[in-house]
């Protein structure tokens, strides 16, 4: 799966928008929006054919204002008109009220007096737990309700993630293992006919020591695996993941897909991305118990 956290000062040579602008706003944003935007429609193009989903990394767009949001959207719609899952990586978390807001904003749009206010329409997005079910719900809910998902933070790939979510309860167990629990419940409701449920997880490649134990805790989770490339994460060390099948495991690399033709000053960007991305697709293929 291909990640996306596009920075203006180093997408490929020769992005541009193709002559698309944003409405409106400063002039250094609709440039840096515009050649944002023809960067990640080069790197989805190269790759979508060894891809099943986008992550879109939303501050990357967020921090452009109002055209990044333009850009963001329009990424989307790129990768949706290819076939591709858009997954929305925002990790939004808040209480009840604020949540729904965000998961109108991410899902499902919004209904209102003057008339309808189009979501992103993202297949899948990361959500925060650190404030307790009722943070979840809403989110959970509008998904459901549009035939999407949620991927709740569990033991994530950053070096900080030991800091809280391997804390030792009282009770046993640790943060992340309370909330892979309360991820398995809040999903039993939402799981199909391929046994895989609506909520998923993220759970950080980078530590996959923790991946057996989380998947007995979730057996119907699919797991959105981050961390491969350049946080140093292995492909070949996530076979728990695919337990439930292929549809099980989501491996996601960004830097590592889109920055490998730096490993050769001859190398074409749009070339060496898709090399990267079908090594990976095949190396997750391999651990799945489904015949490739």
């Amino acid at each position: 799966m291909l990640g996306l956290d596009p920075d203006p000062g180093a997408l490929w040579p020769g992005a541009n928008g193709a002559g698309e602008t944003p409405p409106g706003g400063p002039e250094a944003a609709a440039q840096a929006a515009a050649a944002v935007l023809g960067h990640c429609r080069s790197v989805i193009d190269a790759t979508a054919p060894a891809c099943v989903a986008v992550k879109l990394q939303l501050a990357r767009f967020e921090q452009l204002g109002a055209a990044g949001w333009w850009a963001l959207e329009q990424a989307a719609a790129h990768a949706r008109a290819l076939g591709l899952l858009v997954i929305a990586d925002g990790k939004r978390g808040d209480i009840d009220v604020s949540a729904g807001a965000y998961a109108h904003a991410l899902i499902d749009g919004l209904r209102t007096p003057f008339g309808e206010v189009s979501g992103l329409r993202a297949d899948l997005t990361t959500v925060n737990p650190l404030m307790g079910v009722d943070a979840l719900e809403p989110f959970v809910a509008a998904a459901r309700s549009a035939g999407a998902g949620v991927l709740v933070l569990v033991r994530t790939s950053n070096p900080g993630a030991a800091d809280v979510e391997d804390l030792r309860l009282e009770g046993g167990g640790t943060v992340w293992e309370r909330v892979a629990q309360i991820v398995a419940g809040l999903g039993d409701p939402g799981v199909g006919e391929s046994g895989l449920s609506d909520v998923g997880a993220v759970v950080g490649a980078t530590e996959p020591a923790h991946l057996a134990r989380a998947r007995e805790l979730m057996p119907h989770a699919v797991f959105l695996l981050p961390g491969v490339g350049a946080q140093g994460g292995r492909v070949e060390a996530l076979a728990p993941a695919f337990a439930p099948g292929r549809g099980g495991g989501l491996v996601t690399a960004s830097r590592s897909i889109v920055n490998a033709f730096q490993q050769d000053e001859s190398a074409d960007p749009a070339t060496a991305a898709r090399a990267e991305a079908e090594r990976l697709r095949e190396a997750a293929w391999s651990l799945s118990a489904v015949p490739a």
